[in-house]
């Protein structure tokens, strides 16, 4: 699995978000400043999380973008979903719409396999819990052990 930028920058300004609950909302420039994000693409970024209801933005002067929903209630999952589509996908198809033959065959059992992994982390993590610095156990063990760290 690939992280893009595009990933990568709305999780980070979503974690902003979370974390300046209380201070909302939050302008682009401030969130763009805070995680070093381009401005004119965290914009892009931002309107993609607004289509797809993970923030809500507020015209004027004290304007900006709050998160629509606790980030209790918001996984990385669903950020990364929303702009960039399917979690895992194999040559832009999600694995149920892929078929194999001969020797390939045992190949969309382990996409499906890499898919409900993938899930079962980014699924279970919420803003919350990463602005907290609170992993679940299970994420933790798995960050947490030698291999993990090292590039084959």
């Amino acid at each position: 699995m690939r992280i893009s930028a595009r990933a990568d920058y709305a999780v980070r300004a979503a974690l902003e978000l979370a974390a300046a609950a209380e201070r909302c909302p939050v302008k682009a420039e401030a969130l763009a400043t805070a995680q070093e994000i381009p401005q004119k693409f965290l914009e892009s970024i931002l309107a993609d999380m607004r289509r797809g209801g993970l923030v809500v933005s507020q015209r004027g002067g004290q304007g900006g973008y709050r998160l629509a929903a606790p980030a209790e209630e918001i996984t990385i999952a669903d950020v990364i979903r929303v702009v960039e589509g399917p979690l895992v996908s194999v040559r832009g198809e999600r694995p149920p719409a892929l078929s194999y033959t001969g020797p390939a065959e045992s190949l969309l059992p382990l996409w499906i396999a890499v898919r409900a992994n993938v899930r079962a982390i980014l699924g279970e993590v919420s803003l919350a819990d990463v602005a907290a610095g609170s992993l679940p156990a299970r994420v933790r063990e798995l960050a947490e052990a030698p291999e993990a760290w090292t590039n084959p």
